[in-house]
């Protein structure tokens, strides 16, 4: 499958969740974020509301993460040299705007 970029920093291999593509955006501004991947959709029980997002494990190039929304859960993997809490913070930011 080929990889469609945008801004080369956001890879779309799968459909995203609804409300999650512009806080992904917003994530990217960010020159420390290299790139983020969205993964598969899975659907949940109580993902309800506004969208939220989560550092799960570390991986080799960065942070995997969770974000819920729609009844949805996604898993997106952060390309970055930052430490866990600045990734949250990062994240936070990113929602609130």
């Amino acid at each position: 499958m080929r990889l469609r970029a945008n801004q080369n920093k956001l890879k779309i291999e799968h459909s995203i969740i609804d409300g999650l593509r512009p806080v992904l955006e917003r994530l990217l501004l960010h020159e420390e974020i290299r790139s983020v991947i969205p993964g598969v959709i899975r659907p949940v029980r109580g993902a309800r509301g506004a969208v939220k997002v989560r550092i799960t494990v570390p991986v080799q190039n960065g942070w995997k993460a969770i974000a819920l929304a729609a009844g949805a859960r996604q898993e997106l993997f952060i390309s970055t040299a930052l430490a866990q809490e600045r990734v949250e913070h990062l994240i936070e930011e990113a929602l609130k705007a």
